[in-house]
Parts: C-alpha cells; sequence; structure tokens
C-alpha cells in the first residue's frame, strides 16, 4: 500500500495526537500495549509448549528408544539374532539389549519402589540420556560381576543414599524350594548419582551391567526387550514393519507412540487449546484499535471535510487510518516479539522471581515431569503469529477507514 507525501504526513500527525486528544493517545497506546501482550504470550506459550514436547520426547526416547521389541513372558533368549536383524534394517540406527524389571530398594531402613534397567556397560556409557548426566560420581565405574548400580537423584534423595552407599535390592520372584518361593536379596555399591531430566525416571531408575541383572532376576542368558533407535522417529512405524514377522515368535514391536500415546495426545490438545485461548488477547487487542480509530475519526471529522473539499480521495483517506492502525499493530507485534524473547531468555529467573513472590513453587518437577522449564522457539510458528496479529491489526482499520471515507464534506462544513 503506497502512500502519498501529504498521506505520510497526515498518518504521522494522526499518529500523534496534540494534547486536545491525549485521551485517544491513551486508547491507542491500551491498543498497542494490548497486542504486545497477546503476541509476547503466544510466542512464549507455543516455544514453552514446543519445548517440553521435544524435551520430554529426547528424555523419554533417550532411555526407552524409538521402538522396542518385547519379549513375550518378559524373556528375549534369541536376542542376539533380533539384535542383528534390527541393525540390518533400513533406517534403524542401533538396536541394544536391555532389562526392565520393576522391584524394591531397600537402604537403612527406607523402602522405594525401584525399576532396575540391566544394560551393557558399553551401552550405559553411550547412551544420549544418561551420558554426562552424572550428579555425583561416574557411570565409567560400573564393572560387570562388581555388584555396582547407579540410581537417579530423586530415588538417591528418597533413601538418603550416596555414592558408596550400599543399597539392597530385594527381587520377590526368587528360586523355588520346598518351603515355597524364596525372594532375592543382592547389595550393590552406589557408584554414580544421575539426573536424567524427567522427575518420574529421576524418581525410580537403578541402572547396573546386563550381567548383575541377568543374575538378580535368574534370566540365564535371556534379556527383556530390544530397545532400537531410528533416523525418523516420526515414520518408526514403517522403518520397523520389515522386523514385525522376523520376531513375531520372540516378541512383539512397540513404537514409542503406543508406548506414550495419552501423553503425546495431551500435550498436543493442551498446546491448541492453549493458542485457541490466547489469541482472543489479540482479538480484544484489535477491537481496542477499532474504537481508537473510530474516537480518532470522530474528533478529526472537520479535518476531513477540508481535505475531501481540497481534492482528497476516498481511496486516500482509508489508506491513511489503515496506515494509522496497522502502524499501531506492527508497533505492538514489534515490541511483543522483543518482551517475548527476553522472556524465553530469562525463563528461569522469571520462574524464580514468581516463586519468591507469590511464596510457591512454580514449576513442580514431580507435577512437570520436568525438572526445569523448557523452550523452543519455532522461526515458521513466530513468524505465523507476528503475521496473525497484523492480519488482525489490518482488518480492525477497515471499517473506522471506510466511517472517515464516507464523511460528507457538505453536511460537516454546512454551518461552519
Amino acid at each position: 500500500m503506497l502512500l502519498s507525501r501529504y498521506e505520510r504526513m497526515i498518518a504521522r500527525r494522526y499518529l500523534l495526537p496534540g494534547r486536545s486528544e491525549a485521551f485517544i493517545a491513551v486508547v491507542a497506546g491500551f491498543s498497542l500495549v494490548a497486542v504486545m501482550l497477546g503476541v509476547a504470550a503466544l510466542i512464549v506459550v507455543m516455544s514453552v509448549m514446543n519445548g517440553f514436547r521435544a524435551e520430554l520426547f529426547d528424555k523419554i526416547t533417550g532411555l526407552n528408544g524409538h521402538a522396542v521389541v518385547q519379549g513375550y513372558a518378559g524373556q528375549l533368549r534369541d536376542w542376539r539374532q533380533i539384535v542383528a536383524q534390527a541393525k540390518a534394517t533400513p533406517g534403524v540406527t542401533s538396536a541394544t539389549p536391555l532389562i526392565e524389571q520393576p522391584l524394591l530398594v531397600t537402604f537403612n531402613g527406607r523402602v522405594e519402589s525401584a525399576q532396575v534397567r540391566g544394560m551393557r556397560v558399553e551401552d550405559i556409557r553411550a547412551n544420549p540420556a544418561l551420558r554426562g548426566k552424572e550428579v555425583i560420581g561416574s557411570l565409567n565405574r560400573l564393572r560387570p560381576g562388581g555388584e555396582q548400580v547407579a540410581i537417579g537423584s530423586r530415588l538417591a534423595e528418597s533413601l538418603g543414599a550416596t555414592v558408596g552407599s550400599k543399597i539392597t535390592v530385594i527381587n520377590f520372584n526368587g528360586a523355588a524350594t520346598p518351603m515355597g518361593t524364596m525372594y532375592r536379596s543382592v547389595s550393590y555399591t552406589v557408584e554414580a548419582i544421575f539426573e536424567v531430566g524427567v522427575y518420574d525416571f529421576d524418581k525410580i531408575f537403578v541402572v547396573m551391567p546386563i550381567e548383575d541383572a541377568q543374575t538378580l532376576l535368574l534370566l540365564g542368558d535371556a534379556v527383556s526387550m530390544v530397545e532400537m533407535d531410528t533416523n525418523d522417529p516420526d515414520n518408526v512405524q514403517r522403518i520397523v514393519s520389515p522386523l514385525v514377522d522376523k520376531v513375531g515368535k520372540s516378541g512383539q514391536i512397540v513404537d514409542w507412540r503406543q508406548m506414550n500415546r495419552e501423553l503425546f495426545e495431551a500435550l498436543q490438545v493442551d498446546r491448541v487449546v492453549s493458542f485457541t485461548v490466547l489469541s482472543i488477547i489479540l482479538v480484544v487487542a484489535s477491537f481496542n484499535i477499532v474504537s481508537s480509530l473510530i474516537m480518532l475519526v470522530r474528533s478529526k471529522m472537520r479535518d476531513i471535510a477540508v481535505l475531501r473539499t481540497m481534492g482528497a480521495t476516498r481511496g486516500g483517506l482509508m489508506r491513511i487510518f489503515v496506515t494509522v492502525g496497522t502502524t499501531i499493530g506492527a508497533l505492538g507485534v514489534a515490541a511483543g516479539g522483543v518482551l517475548g524473547f527476553l522472556f524465553i531468555t530469562f525463563r528461569a529467573q522469571v520462574v524464580q522471581f514468581i516463586g519468591l513472590v507469590t511464596g510457591q513453587q512454580v514449576w513442580d518437577p514431580s507435577m512437570r515431569f520436568l525438572t526445569e522449564l523448557p523452550a523452543k522457539t519455532d522461526p515458521f510458528e513466530t513468524i505465523g503469529i507476528c503475521v496473525m496479529a497484523l492480519l488482525f491489526a489490518f482488518l480492525a482499520t477497515l471499517y473506522p477507514a471506510w466511517k472517515a471515507a464516507s464523511t460528507d464534506p457538505v453536511q460537516v462544513l454546512r454551518y461552519e
């Protein structure tokens, strides 16, 4: 929309009303602030939702893989063959045997439920969800047959254990005897305490070499499952489909969507609802722009009539008021983008400040899954939010601009 020189001059003057029109300037300022807050809120919330999903996905798949082959009755005897077949499947980047079993852990009279996970030592050290996440100790200390384990930070807090503590793992499915099934209890030395970043994982996981887990659970040479990673998690079902028939006699394949369907569906619903609700702020801001422009048109009615008598066209007047309203919206969008960027950058400090002011723990890991507030800004999504805000601002200018262009100079100047 190209403006002539006089149209730009008049639009600039209307953007900065005089003292007699201070109320109009206040209303326009409120409109700008409303657009700014709406854009900032949308950018922040959508970035947090994106970051929450991405972080949760990385943590969950980092420990559970994109898909797993689960053995019938919890055992895979031919796991070496399955690992070889999985690695030979196009799109599968890794295949890792592991053992998982819910058991009890005790230390100094404290008892906690735990998820014992047995992995090959080299897989423990290479796992992206565990590597470099040690709070105390080191995963490199774990040795097969050494009765050594690594535990999650929240589990360590619950037990009161630290590196060097000897915890006892209890398996109630022990060996059968004439007196009945006897439970097994084995003591292990804590060599490392890790923090994955997902509260539920840090609360229950006990990681040990796979040989020790097989001994504890009396599995012999069997494992519970084979975990697989792929080069395209969104198409994991298609990638692993050739394995279905090959492993059908030993177990079944379950991908990350099936394992966490309810969680990720809930996140998607929350994302859509949050976007819809926060978009209402932009609609309200658009109504503010409408009201401020209508007030401006009413106060400038005589000026508009004079301009019409001097040869100003209806189109020119529409362009002037559309420019005024769209400029208010554009300034609000720019300010909202800056505010949203600052909030995302310093989100940890903002959360701490809100906690200090309210006296409440704003981000409770036990309720939010993750230990820290994540954020991941999608540039295309941010551009879409800004374009939507500008579109709302533009649409809000059309009616006031039309009213200004429809002014009859004869009626206005009749009694002047």
